[in-house]
């Protein structure tokens, strides 16, 4: 009598997603089209979404629940799919401590060059480029879009947003948010736990903890202390929302 032969889905390595909100859901999405792991269920701290439906995907718990759903869906790899930098951080560590193996989510098309070097539960999204000899560390989040070029560092837990453009050496310390658009020329530093806001053009390195927005990036606030000169109203209209400045103006 001839042996059954599993089907492609049932040899897939099984894998949950710690986070059901929208950054959740294009983490199925990239995990779906990317197709190399059968995805469960969510797992989300919410404990009223128990039970409900995303995406047609099951939430089978909260993270208290971890062990009880790893025996009983026999399942064994995850990874977080949540925007807060720390908060990733801290549930990859509670994941890894409870032995689960974090996966990466990497859209097919996304472009990595072959000399890349990844760590663990990255989020690459659709249409990243990530140039040659590039280091990605773990818990970071490269989004629709962006562009990563040669020998950028990117360090843990660190969020680059979509279609934000990063030059060949740059440093992204761990924790920093790099917002939506924005551009940082070739061999610049990215303070840990820093913000650069969207659309704004870094030139200069930006210091830990501190905040840049504007063409050029100029810093608007460090954590602990003030800049020596605090910007105006006006001047925050002008570098974060230029069309509200220009409406200032009309009656």
């Amino acid at each position: 009598m001839p042996v059954a032969t599993p089907s492609p889905a049932a040899a897939k390595p099984r894998c949950v997603i710690l986070g059901c909100g929208g950054h959740g859901r294009v983490v199925l999405d990239i995990l779906v089209n990317a197709g190399a792991h059968d995805v469960v269920g969510f797992v989300d701290s919410d404990r009223s979404l128990a039970g409900r439906r995303i995406d047609g995907l099951r939430v089978l718990g909260s993270p208290d629940d971890l062990l009880r759903i790893r025996q009983e869906f026999d399942v064994a790899r995850a990874i977080v799919a949540i925007g807060d930098n720390g908060v990733r951080r801290d549930f990859a560590d509670r994941l890894a401590a409870l032995d689960f193996e974090l996966i990466n989510a990497i859209h097919p098309s996304a472009n990595l060059a072959r000399n890349v070097s990844l760590g663990r539960n990255i989020v690459i999204a659709a249409g990243a480029l990530v140039c040659a000899h590039c280091q990605i560390g773990d818990s970071v989040i490269l989004n629709t879009g962006c562009i990563v070029d040669h020998e950028t560092l990117i360090g843990t837990a660190t969020h680059v947003c979509p279609g934000a453009r990063l030059a060949g050496r740059v440093t992204v310390e761990s924790g920093a948010f790099v917002g939506i658009g924005a551009t940082i020329i070739q061999s610049v530093r990215i303070g840990y736990e820093s913000i650069v806001g969207a659309g704004a053009v870094v030139i200069a390195d930006v210091a830990p903890m501190s905040t840049v927005v504007g063409v050029p990036a100029r810093e608007i606030h460090t954590f602990g202390r003030t800049p020596a000169t605090a910007p105006s109203v006006a001047d925050l209209q002008r570098w974060m929302l230029p069309e509200l400045a220009a409406g200032a103006s009309r009656p």
